[in-house]
């Protein structure tokens, strides 16, 4: 996607910041240590990222701030939606999965909308640490990123929790459920 199409309007760009700063006030449990003065001037310096948390935004996965890399001097996002985001749901794992479908494609998969949000999608690990912060997905589900050699075989793997405890299941990549979607994290 062309750099012109990833800008926000002054109004957008100071609708996002709103929503995220009254997010972070509401969920401080989520990153006690950190300030917003300092999350938002770093957001005011890195309008794409800003983009990105807004396209996460309009998709329903609600991102809140995490954690902070002190080592790179970045804020962590994740998607922080009680259920896997409602705009991202029905997908397969990825074009190959995607292509390979004969009939009753889907309209997209989880990686190619990733990288058009200029997004990551969440790893087992990090799915892992998200569930320590509240309890999500407890009625839907989230493709998480595959390992390559679950992947080569056709397989793609997903998360839950239930009865409070996550989840890791596998399914062909090719698999879609209206109840199951993905979770992203950025770095700004």
């Amino acid at each position: 996607m062309n750099n012109e199409k990833r800008m926000l309007s002054p109004e957008q760009h100071e609708e996002i910041l709103r929503i995220l700063k009254a997010r972070f006030e509401k969920n401080m449990d989520r990153h006690k240590d950190l300030e917003w003065a300092n999350i938002q001037a770093r957001l005011e310096t890195n309008t794409e990222k800003l983009w990105s948390l807004c396209e996460m935004e309009r998709t329903g996965g609600e991102p809140d701030v995490i954690d902070h890399d002190k080592q790179e001097g970045e804020y962590i996002f994740y998607d922080c939606s009680a259920e896997s985001p409602k705009g991202r749901r029905s997908v397969c794992y990825d074009r190959e999965a995607l292509e390979s479908r004969k009939e009753h494609k889907p309209k997209n998969n989880a990686l190619d909308m990733a990288a058009d949000m200029g997004i990551e999608i969440l790893t087992e690990e990090q799915y892992r640490e998200m569930q320590r912060l509240g309890k999500f997905d407890t009625k839907t589900s989230s493709w998480v990123r595959t390992p390559d050699n679950i992947r080569k075989l056709g397989g793609a793997i997903f998360c839950d929790r239930r009865y409070d405890t996550v989840f890791v299941y596998h399914n062909g990549a090719e698999s879609y459920y209206a109840a199951r979607g993905f979770r992203g994290s950025l770095r700004v």
